[in-house]
Parts: C-alpha cells; structure tokens; sequence
C-alpha cells in the first residue's frame, strides 16, 4: 500500500510539473483565444458585424447575380482595393445581397432592385475570427493551405486537452493517496 501511495506521489508530482510546463507555454494563446472567443459570442451586441440594412421591398424585378457583382467590382475598384469577391450573400426576400472580399475586409450591401450600394463596412468580426483561430498569420503571409492555422489550432486543441486532464489528475490524486492512508491506518 505504501509503494502505491509512492507512485501515485510520484506521478502526480510529474503531472503537476507538466501541467504548470504546458499551462505556463500556452498562456498567451489561451488568453487571446479566450479573449476573441468571448468578442465573437458578443460580437453582434458589440457592433463587430455589419447589421443588414432595411430596404423597402417592391413588386420591382430583382437584379442578376452578375449584375449585383458588377456593380460591387465597379464600386470597390474605386476605392482602389481588391475586386476578388469572396463570397456574395443573396437574400432575395429582403432585398439584399452583401458581398465580402479575399483579400480585405469590406462588406458591401447592394439593394437586390436597384443595384445601388447601400453600405460599406469593415467586417471586424471576421479579423477577431482569423485572430481567434491563428488563420491570421496564414493571411498576413499568404499562405494558401492555412498550415499555421493548423498547427496553432492543433497546438491549442491538444494542450488544453492536456492541462484538463492533468488538472482531473491533480485533483483526484492526493484523495487517492489519503484514502490509502486511511485504508493503512485501519489495518
């Protein structure tokens, strides 16, 4: 029973050692992760996301989808940034189609009816998202198969992992070792 309480003593010892080795490396990634994780649950009552604009919707024909990217590649053209559209939003029933870039973080909302650009706005959401899951370094240099991300994620996923474990470890271990003790005691 005694060599039992000294293992136990031992590995919780190598457990405790590695769980403050971990906890110490990871801190300013768990810190900013947990940090933009809460930016992005409150990102909507914080005004991070560009809202919807309100148009009034008519008996008009709605616009072609080229249309709508032309006149967003017409109007970001101007402004003398990236016309590479990421993606376009169509949201015929409300009238709307918001178009996001590759390359920038400019959200336009394009009236579905008339093709005029109602809004123009930074996505500030999506710059806390890339923050939140390391793809921003990816972005910065460019990289195409996002491999920092990957790591950073992976990095994150498998040491909070670990310091959750270890934690249980630490909790449960020096119960053990009392119990044992106490079961010694008894006999």
């Amino acid at each position: 029973m005694k060599q039992k309480n000294k293992n136990l003593a031992k590995s919780t010892r190598w457990y405790r050692k590695m769980h403050s080795l971990v906890a110490i490396s990871l801190l300013l990634f768990i810190t900013i992760m947990s940090a933009t994780g809460l930016l992005l649950a409150w990102k909507d009552q914080l005004g991070f996301k560009p809202a919807t604009v309100k148009i009034n919707t008519s008996n008009k024909p709605l616009l072609s989808l080229s249309q709508i990217e032309y006149n967003a590649i017409h109007y970001i053209d101007s402004l003398k940034l990236s016309n590479t559209i990421n993606r376009i939003d169509y949201r015929p029933r409300k009238g709307i189609a918001k178009v996001r870039f590759e390359e920038h973080f400019t959200e336009l909302q394009i009236d579905c009816y008339t093709g005029a650009i109602i809004s123009e706005k930074t996505r500030t959401a999506d710059i806390i998202e890339m923050i939140h899951d390391g793809s921003i370094v990816d972005y910065l240099f460019n990289l195409k198969s996002n491999p920092l991300k990957l790591f950073y994620s992976t990095l994150i996923g498998l040491g909070l992992l670990f310091v959750s474990f270890s934690g249980f470890l630490l909790w449960l271990r020096p119960k053990q070792i009392k119990k044992n003790k106490r079961l010694l005691s008894e006999l």
